[in-house]
């Protein structure tokens, strides 16, 4: 942080709606700057808002300029929410959406032809269009039932079977030109998010190992410091669910997308495989399962006792290696190549450590039941880690390019 915005911000302490704007003129900031920079979400997001707004400005040009329709305002409307995240699913919310505008046109015209007036009319219909927004059918686009009501009793025209048609033609004409504009305009292919979400999950993974290794050897660590690993766990459980979600929307972005246009549009040329996902789901567990042992053995009111003396530091020790592993698997993730590579060093090291945590584990047999059975479930979490983090050879696949 530069010494100007160290200033501001002390300036802003205790000021919250200040403060909060400010963070927020930076987080904007920083947003504009990754956009510019290059490839990412931030640019991403800009080119879908551009393409709402270009399919916005043709529906219009269409239908208002070219056809010179009254009701014009219809076809952009439904054009510029169309333009969704994936191509599949604005094909699927333009089926919705024209099916929940044909029944709000058509059950308002039907109640202006009853009540003779746009204020009964309204009253009459809006009602029946709220519930029927309510049906899983519509999706999301339900509400559009009763603002398409709104809409065509606002707009003074009689009513009669040729208005009803022409109000859902304009909707037609909006949800083509939206799905095409989609479709066709650089389609979003969301296949980056996966690799940076596989990338994070490694790297985070990699520093509470780190985190739960200094403790162990640096400090006298207890029930407090193994609460902060346990939350360190859940987040790394929060980052698997984000893991999972891009997965679903990479496979969702590919389906009804053009090769062709994925080639013109240069998205990255391949996702890590699935099984990587399973792996360091796995990864995440054994975590999660190692750090609830360590908390176990820290509650003083609970009988297993934590290990000490030199073997913990070779636990220690080792939780740093597979550490270190799990950033090197997050470099490689994202295309970076280490300019040595440490893996041989590393397995060697851990065989060693391995081999002296094992006789540890034989003397510990002697000292009680009660540290023997923490230390050689310590011991069975980090060799499922190793067996994870370090796979074989044949099983560690070089990632295609980003």
């Amino acid at each position: 942080m530069t010494a100007g915005a160290h200033t501001l911000r002390e300036a802003l302490r205790g000021r919250r709606p200040a403060a909060a704007v400010w963070w927020e003129a930076r987080a904007v900031g920083r947003a504009v700057r990754a956009a510019w920079r290059g490839p990412g979400r931030e640019r991403d997001l800009v080119v879908q808002s551009l393409k709402a707004a270009g399919a916005a400005l043709i529906a219009w040009a269409v239908a208002g300029v070219w056809l010179d329709d009254p009701m014009a305002l219809m076809a952009p409307w439904v054009a510029l929410v169309l333009v969704q995240a994936t191509v599949y699913s604005s094909v699927r919310q333009a089926g919705q959406q024209f099916a929940a505008i044909c029944a709000g046109a058509v059950v308002a015209s039907a109640a202006q032809a009853v009540a003779e007036d746009n204020t009964g009319a309204l009253a009459l219909s809006l009602p029946v269009l709220m519930l029927m927004a309510n049906w899983s059918r519509f999706g999301r686009q339900g509400i559009y039932t009763a603002t398409t009501a709104v809409f065509v009793l606002a707009s003074g025209t009689t009513v009669s079977a040729a208005a009803v048609g022409h109000r859902v033609g304009q909707a037609a004409l909006g949800a083509v030109i939206g799905v095409a504009v989609n479709a066709l305009v650089l389609p979003p292919i969301h296949l980056r998010d996966v690799r940076e979400n596989l990338a994070a999950l490694a790297r985070e993974s990699g520093d509470l190992l780190h985190s739960v290794a200094a403790d162990l050897r640096e400090t006298e660590w207890d029930a407090q410091s193994a609460a902060a690993w346990s939350s360190d766990a859940a987040r790394l459980q929060r980052r698997l669910e984000a893991l999972e979600s891009a997965r679903s929307w990479s496979r969702e972005s590919l389906r009804l997308t053009s090769r062709t246009l994925r080639r013109l549009h240069r998205p990255p040329t391949a996702l890590p495989p699935e099984d990587e996902d399973q792996r360091w789901s796995r990864v995440t567990g054994n975590i999660t399962a190692l750090t609830r042992t360590l908390a176990v053995a820290a509650d003083e009111n609970r009988t297993p006792a934590p290990p000490e003396g030199p073997v913990l530091d070779l636990y220690a020790r080792l939780l740093r290696l597979l550490g270190d592993a799990c950033h090197a698997e997050a470099s490689r993730l994202v295309g970076v190549r280490p300019e040595t590579d440490p893996q041989a060093a590393t397995e060697v090291t851990m065989e060693e450590l391995h081999r002296r945590l094992q006789e540890g584990l034989r003397e510990h047999a002697g000292q009680g039941a009660a540290r023997t059975a923490v230390l050689g479930t310590l011991l069975l979490q980090a060799e499922n880690l190793w067996a994870e983090i370090v796979p074989e050879p044949a099983a560690s696949a070089e990632p295609d390019g980003q």
